[in-house]
């Protein structure tokens, strides 16, 4: 079934590029209003490449004084000073095709493309685009998920430590997209390898994922999104996800963010497709800017894992509700965060200083991020 909406995606992806190439070349007044004026500047100006980047580093201290209580991503380190990620960022734009090179390096990154070795796992996203006009774009090559409210690059996000949802859901995709715009509403349909994989290694299964986003912006305040993505995994495994996402700028200084995910994934036991299994998260992000230099976000987090497919050291299934509170410092191009957290399981999964099994955990954590 999977091969046969893979089939039809690409089929679909090929006859929206055919009609934006018609649209492109009609004079008729309904598709001339749709498209931009892209004659902006000199005509024999050669257009730029824009450079960005960042780098952060970030020291973390666990209050049992050990690293076995952390089980999300990027942070895995205990009293110690650690390297997060240096980023380097290269975007070339032409007037309808555009490039994109983002590279990596250090743990963070390396964490990020798990999946990959050598100079591949140092590769964020690359990336090319083509949009005939100006509602619609075509994207190939990898990039970031839309899955989720989380980012990789610590300077995107107000908390530096991770999320579960994060942790556990899509990091990236690799294969092509269309993406429409209309008005308020935008739509993404796309087909790609199996999450998280560049390349799914020789032996392995190899079927095309779906993925999939609903976009609507009911007022320049508020924004929804509704996101997809599902398929066969190379384990043979078969999973679908759904995942809700809503900003909501309530004045100058106050705005929220809410993020929601269900994963249910079919295990293959005995020859045959198992009865499926999931997990779920919820989260409750609340963005205070009291001053342009000071911003302060509590993160308040739901996760449950009732069928151990995340969380396989609990022994019933786990529930997790964790709440981060993190302080901004900003100045200019330097953010300096500083960041309590509190995990609290319905099962013994964290350890105390002493070795015995307790359901809470918490660790203070100071971060400094510079961008570019």
């Amino acid at each position: 079934m999977l091969q046969k909406l893979s089939l039809l995606t690409i089929v679909l992806l090929f006859s929206l590029f055919t009609v934006a190439q018609v649209a492109s070349v009609n004079t008729s007044a309904p598709i001339d209003s749709l498209v931009k004026n892209e004659d902006q500047g000199p005509k024999d100006a050669p257009p730029l490449v824009n450079f960005s980047g960042s780098a952060d580093v970030y020291y973390k201290y666990d209050f049992a004084k050990t690293k076995a209580n952390n089980f999300t991503s990027f942070t895995n380190s205990q009293n110690s000073f650690a390297l997060g990620m240096a980023s380097l960022k290269a975007e070339h734009k032409g007037k309808k095709v555009s490039a994109l090179i983002d590279l990596g390096f250090g743990k963070r990154a390396t964490d990020f493309s798990y999946n990959d070795a050598g100079i591949l796992a140092a590769v964020k996203q690359l990336y090319i685009t083509y949009a005939p006009v100006a509602w619609l774009k075509f994207t190939a090559g990898t990039w970031a998920t839309h899955i989720g409210y989380e980012l990789l690059d610590p300077q995107l996000n107000r908390n530096y430590s991770m999320s579960y949802m994060f942790t556990n859901g899509p990091f990236s995709h690799t294969g092509l997209k269309a993406e429409i715009t209309k008005g308020k509403h935008g739509f993404m349909l796309g087909v790609s390898n199996a999450t998280d994989f560049r390349i799914v290694p020789d032996g392995l299964i190899n079927k095309k994922f779906i993925i999939a986003q609903y976009s609507y912006a009911p007022t320049e305040k508020v924004k929804i999104y509704a996101n997809y993505v599902g398929g066969q995994n190379p384990d043979t495994s078969k999973t679908n996800q759904v995942d809700v996402v809503v900003t909501a700028k309530v004045s100058g200084k106050f705005n929220i963010g809410y993020n929601g995910t269900y994963n249910s994934t079919k295990l293959w036991q005995n020859f045959k497709s198992s009865t499926a299994k999931s997990w779920w998260g919820s989260a409750l992000y609340l963005n205070y800017d009291p001053l342009k230099w000071l911003g302060v976000t509590l993160r308040e987090e739901y996760f449950s894992d009732k069928d151990r497919l995340k969380l396989p050291m609990s022994i019933n299934g786990c529930n997790m509700f964790a709440s981060t509170l993190s302080a901004n410092f900003k100045v200019d191009n330097f953010i300096f965060i500083s960041e309590f957290r509190i995990d609290n399981a319905s099962e013994p999964i964290f350890v105390k200083s002493n070795s015995a099994a307790t359901k809470t955990a918490s660790n203070v954590l100071f971060a400094a991020i510079y961008s570019f």
